[in-house]
């Protein structure tokens, strides 16, 4: 059974730390800076951000989807996202540039303040949590571990990546924060 690296009360420390890097890079930003060519390092399943538009668009995608693996899992209900169909590199380079390509579409000033209002979610249901409840097994279909090890799993990109350091791998930045 998996457990996690850390306590509910660091893993929510760290999101908000980690996505906090992205937030105070693209504050105050007009959208032509937002969506000019930026240097985002590539992830484990390549490569489809060319701006800090597109990597605010992926990191809210998986943000978004953690945020609703976690109340399903709450709800004992296990997510779309563990089932061993959409687990595969395939399948996940494709959500990675199907969800660019759909921030694409969307105003750069409403996509931060959805990224936003998603961190403050993520953060507060992570932060729900207390330490027994943290390391109870999760509703996860294959998954075997606790909400906590899912919580990290979710988060976290898959090749190494320091926990919750999903904008801190895109940036180049392999260290976390807290």
């Amino acid at each position: 059974m998996r457990t996690p690296t850390t306590s509910a009360a660091i893993a929510a420390q760290l999101v908000r730390a980690d996505r906090q890097r992205l937030l105070d890079l693209v504050d105050g930003l007009p959208d032509d800076r937002l969506t000019e060519p930026f240097r985002v390092t590539d992830g484990p399943l390549g490569h489809f951000c060319d701006s800090l538009h597109d990597l605010v668009a992926h990191v809210l995608m998986w943000d978004e989807i953690t945020l609703a693996l976690l109340r399903e899992a709450a709800a004992g209900r296990s997510h779309w996202s563990l089932d061993p169909r959409w687990e595969t590199a395939e399948i996940g380079s494709a959500l990675n540039v199907g969800g660019v390509e759909a921030g694409r579409q969307l105003p750069s000033g409403l996509l931060i303040e959805r990224f936003g209002g998603v961190v403050d979610a993520l953060v507060a249901e992570i932060s729900s949590y207390d330490e027994v409840a943290w390391r109870d097994p999760a509703t996860g279909g294959p998954f075997g571990g606790s909400v906590g090890a899912l919580a990290e799993y979710a988060a976290t990109p898959p090749d190494g990546t320091p926990p919750y350091a999903h904008v801190g791998k895109h940036l180049g930045l392999e260290e976390a924060v807290a």
